[in-house]
């Protein structure tokens, strides 16, 4: 039993592993994609956002469908729709196959993702264990962002782009065998216990409205009639579905989960974080680029120091010190370390040196393997287990949220900034490198935020032995 947990940890691992890559890895094939199925400019970001649309606007639905008809189902669905849409995508011949392959894709990923940490939480039960499997799997997804942009050049050079598709046909045909055998059957709690048809209508449809309105902030504008009016509507959808939940009998999605301190805090937290950290992710990437002129291959793996420290620290470290100082005090240790990261990128010169001006800030993000597995475990602990599907869906969310709004927010202001020195004569690398300062320098608020938030709300978790004779203090009780 205790080998088949840690083998089905490993399926999980796989699938998080996937979902990553599949997101970096497109960005660096694009330029290629784009010369053979004839792409124009405008339509070239639909390969990004058809996946990031269904991706973010289905995790709440699905989490909360796997604690009703099964978690392993909703697991094994959602990698059946992803590796055959894999397929989809590499096999496309033109612009409209591959956006729907994509957004198919963004579905998969979406019902596999939504219940992976649901899973987790119920297969390792102690805590010192379950503290080493989320850092493990934690550990997966730092991996699969840096190796998605190395592996990405590497198989659009050597063979063709289709390949940064195909290859995850035969990772998601292992991934379904195993699960099969190795993931607990779970036949959930019953649709009679929450189908609420119009709150999955309310919630899928305001999220993924909001999550286009946001990924389309940099071609309109924030204050654009498009924006404003489509924000509107977003806003509206989510708070009548809040207002649903809050009068019908068998909700969705049962408003008690946000009793829970730690539930709200960590998730607030990592909002703001994922949006901060966009700012390495892409941003320092861009400026490799544009501004030093590496080329795709050589930008991945200059990147790759802080996925190994990320990884590092996740793997060997971060569940070590949860279990001795607490997953509070980790996320409070970490979350410094990466706003130190972006305070000396906000000083990044024009003619930046590596080892001097990059490689500092590689070995201080590595702070994200404290910050990522702790928010995980403390987005996690104020969940019953009848709704572990459901805080693993909302946790997932609130991440591709963060992201989403990372990318509009630091992209748009570093666009704005870069924009008004070329008009005032600065030069082309100047006035990059200065639109990039100025997204760093947010991106170190946004981290400041936070730490503020992980201060002063988030608590230590009650260990789940203690927890039945805690469980409504620890839920609603401020002082908890």
């Amino acid at each position: 039993m205790r080998s088949s947990r840690w083998t089905a940890l490993g399926v999980l691992s796989a699938t998080g592993l996937m979902t990553i890559l599949d997101g970096s890895i497109v960005t660096v094939a694009m330029p290629a994609i784009q010369k053979d199925l004839g792409f124009s400019p405008a339509e070239l970001s639909w390969i990004v956002n058809a996946y990031l649309i269904p991706f973010g606007g289905l995790l709440l639905l699905a989490g909360r469908l796997g604690d009703l008809i099964g978690r392993r189902t909703m697991f094994l669905a959602g990698n059946v729709i992803f590796t055959l849409a894999s397929l989809l995508a590499g096999a496309a011949t033109g612009p409209g196959l591959l956006v729907a392959a994509r957004f198919l894709q963004g579905v998969g990923s979406a019902l596999a993702s939504a219940v992976v940490l649901g899973i987790l939480v119920t297969l390792f039960t102690e805590p010192a264990e379950r503290g080493r499997a989320i850092a493990i799997f934690s550990f997966t997804g730092a991996a699969g962002a840096s190796i998605g942009q190395v592996l990405g050049g590497v198989l659009t050079d050597a063979l063709s782009w289709p390949w940064i598709f195909f290859i995850n046909a035969p990772i998601g045909i292992v991934t379904v065998a195993l699960a099969l055998r190795v993931l607990p059957a779970d036949r959930g709690i019953g649709l009679a216990a929450g189908a609420d048809v119009i709150g999955a209508v309310l919630v899928t449809a305001g999220l993924m409205l909001g999550i286009y309105t946001v990924v389309k902030v940099e071609e309109h504008g924030w204050l654009a009639a498009h924006t404003l009016g489509l924000g509107a509507v977003s806003v509206a959808l989510l708070a009548a579905f809040v207002l649903r939940q809050a009068a019908a009998k068998a909700p969705l999605m049962p408003l008690r989960i946000l009793r829970s301190r730690n539930v709200v805090g960590a998730n607030l937290a990592q909002m703001l974080t994922l949006s901060g950290m966009f700012a390495f992710q892409i941003l320092v990437a861009l400026h490799m680029q544009r501004v030093i002129g590496y080329g795709a291959l050589e930008t991945g793996l200059a990147m790759l120091p802080a996925a190994v420290g990320i990884g590092s620290i996740s793997l060997f470290v971060s569940a070590r010190l949860s279990a001795r100082f607490g997953a509070r005090a980790v996320l409070l240790a970490g979350l410094p370390m990466l706003f130190g990261a972006m305070v000396l990128l906000t000083q990044i010169p024009v003619n930046a040196d590596y080892v001097i001006h990059l490689l500092p800030a590689m070995v201080l993000i590595s702070g994200g393997g404290l910050v990522l597995p702790a928010l995980a475990t403390l987005g996690m602990s104020g969940a019953r287990e009848s709704d572990a599907g459901l805080a693993s869906g909302l946790f997932n969310t609130t991440q591709q949220v963060g992201m989403a709004i990372g990318v509009a927010v630091l992209s748009t202001m570093a666009a704005s900034r870069t924009g008004e020195l070329l008009a005032a004569g600065a030069g082309q690398a100047a006035a990059l490198t200065g639109g990039y300062r100025l997204a760093f320098a947010i991106s170190a608020g946004l981290l400041l935020a936070a730490f503020a938030v992980a201060l002063v709300v988030l608590r230590r978790p009650v260990p789940a032995a203690d927890r039945p004779a805690q469980e409504e203090a620890l839920e609603v009780s401020p002082a908890a």
